[in-house]
C-alpha cells in the first residue's frame, strides 16, 4: 500500500493534541507524504507558539494543492476567545465540520490515504448519539461491523463489543460476530502487514465458568473458535482473562480477542502505556486514533506524553 496523503483532524480545540503535534513535527516529517491538518489555523498556531514550538503551516483550500514534507492545513472557522480553555459543547459544530471536510477528502483518496483523528470529548461532541468515534465514523461512511484493534507490534488486542456499558455486553456477543471480527483482523494483518497472526480468545465469565444454566463460553465462544479453526485460522481459547496476560502467555500470541472494552484495553495499556494506537478495521480507509484523550487538565503545560502519536507515524511507515 502506497500512502500519499495523511489527514490529521485536530478534533477537540482545547486538548493537548496541539502540543503532541508540536512535539512531533518540530523535529520530524515523513518524506514523500502530503500531510494535511484539518482545523483552525489561528488557534493551533497560537497554542504552539505559546508552547515554544515554531512550526510553519502551508495554508491550502484544496487538498490537491498540498505539498510534500511540509505541514499543509485546511482552515476550519472557529471563534475562540482564549487559546487555552475548558472543554465544552461550544466546539461541537467546529469538530463536526472538521470531520466532514476530512471525510470528503478521503473519500476521493481512500486507497492511498490514512485518517488520523485527534481526541474529542465524547460527552460533548457525540452527546449519546454514538458510542464513540469508531461508531461515528462507521455511520458517516455507511460501514458495518467495524472492528477496534489496539495495535502494538508485540501484542495487539481487540474487544468484540466496544464502548458498551457492561450490562449490555452479553446480549451483544455472538458466534457470528466473533468469527467476523477475527477474519477481518486476520485479513488486515496479511494484506497490510504481511504477517500471519496467532490469536488468543478470552472467555466472558470469571475463570470461563458460570453458575447460570447458560454458558456463553459453551454456547458462543467455543463454537466460534472451532469454526475459525476449520477456516485454518491459528487460534486458541477461551482463556480466563484474569491470568492470561502473564508474560509466558502473551509471548505466544499476536492478537488477543476479548469480549468487552476494559477486559483487553486495561491490560494492554498497563503493558505498553502509550506505545499503542487504535486502528479501526472495516472502514473504506485506514483510520488511526492515538491512544489518549483530550487531557484538558494538562492543556498548556507542555507535559503530555506524545508516544502514541509517534507510534502512529512509525506504523504508517510500515505500510509502504
Amino acid at each position: 500500500m502506497k500512502i500519499k496523503y495523511i489527514l490529521i483532524v485536530l478534533g477537540e480545540p482545547y486538548s493537548t493534541f496541539s502540543e503532541i503535534i508540536g512535539k512531533y513535527f518540530h523535529r520530524n516529517t515523513l518524506k514523500k507524504k502530503k500531510i494535511i491538518i484539518v482545523g483552525n489555523i489561528k488557534l493551533i498556531s497560537s497554542q504552539l507558539n505559546k508552547l515554544n514550538y515554531k512550526i510553519k503551516f502551508n495554508k491550502i483550500d484544496n487538498f490537491l494543492d498540498a505539498k510534500d514534507n511540509v505541514l499543509n492545513i485546511i482552515n476550519i472557522d472557529f471563534k475562540f476567545k482564549k487559546i487555552f480553555s475548558k472543554v465544552t459543547n461550544n466546539s461541537k459544530d467546529y469538530i463536526a465540520k472538521s470531520f466532514e471536510k476530512s471525510l470528503d477528502i478521503i473519500k476521493k483518496n481512500k486507497d492511498n490515504s490514512i485518517f488520523i483523528n485527534g481526541p474529542i470529548s465524547k460527552k460533548n461532541f457525540l452527546n449519546k448519539k454514538y458510542l464513540g468515534i469508531t461508531e461515528y465514523l462507521s455511520k458517516k461512511t455507511k460501514s458495518k461491523n467495524e472492528v477496534m484493534l489496539i495495535y502494538n507490534n508485540k501484542l495487539s488486542v481487540s474487544p468484540i463489543t466496544t464502548h458498551l456499558p457492561l450490562k449490555y455486553v452479553t446480549k451483544n456477543i455472538s458466534k457470528k460476530k466473533i468469527i467476523s471480527n477475527v477474519l477481518k483482523i486476520d485479513k488486515f494483518y496479511k494484506n497490510k502487514l504481511k504477517k500471519k497472526v496467532k490469536f488468543a480468545v478470552l472467555g466472558l465469565n470469571p475463570h470461563c465458568e458460570t453458575i447460570d444454566k447458560l454458558s456463553e463460553e459453551d454456547k458462543i465462544i467455543i463454537p466460534a473458535i472451532k469454526s475459525l479453526k476449520n477456516k485454518k485460522i491459528n487460534i486458541n481459547g477461551p482463556f480466563s482473562a484474569d491470568t492470561f496476560f502473564l508474560k509466558k502467555n502473551i509471548n505466544k500470541y499476536d492478537v488477543v480477542v476479548g469480549m468487552y472494552h476494559d477486559q483487553v484495553l486495561t491490560p494492554i495499556k498497563t503493558l505498553f502505556n502509550f506505545d499503542a494506537i487504535n486502528i479501526t478495521i472495516g472502514l473504506p480507509f485506514i483510520r488511526i486514533s492515538p491512544d489518549h484523550g483530550p487531557n484538558s487538565n494538562m492543556l498548556g503545560k507542555n507535559e503530555s506524553d506524545p508516544a502514541s502519536f509517534f507510534y502512529a507515524m512509525k506504523f504508517i511507515e510500515k505500510l509502504n
